[in-house]
């Protein structure tokens, strides 16, 4: 039997996206497909690295990613990004998540870690430089 750590979500951020998920997002052991997750983490973290960019961003890499906890069919998941270092064209984001259990009462516990690298492109898909700040 695993045992979850219980955490609070962190009061001193905002959530970049918050998703109920659905019974179609589930896997053959009925938990949220790890795929899924996945999906929803690269969606939060391109949101600080467009901002960043101040433009198109895409993909280039997952530098790591936990899974720590399992999630269910009507947690409430938050996404946390933030950007973590610059470089000439590229935006390192870490994402935190959490899952709110079915929604009821206070537990929540800390369900994925990632780290994910954004490139800034022009509108031909070119990598271009970050603007500075």
């Amino acid at each position: 039997m695993r045992i979850s750590t219980v955490v609070t979500l962190p009061a001193d951020k905002q959530p970049t996206i918050r998703i109920i998920p659905m019974p179609a997002d589930t896997n053959a052991n009925g938990t949220i497909f790890g795929g899924w997750v996945m999906a929803q983490v690269d969606l939060a973290g391109s949101v600080p690295a467009a901002q960043r960019a101040m433009g198109k961003v895409a993909t280039v890499a997952v530098n790591s990613f936990a899974f720590k906890e399992p999630v269910f069919v009507g947690d409430l998941v938050s996404f946390y990004a933030a950007v973590v270092k610059s470089g000439r064209t590229s935006i390192t984001i870490d994402v935190e998540v959490y899952a709110q259990r079915h929604r009821i009462g206070s537990e929540v516990v800390k369900v994925t870690e990632a780290q994910l690298t954004y490139v800034a492109i022009d509108d031909n898909g070119n990598p271009r430089e970050l603007p500075t700040i």
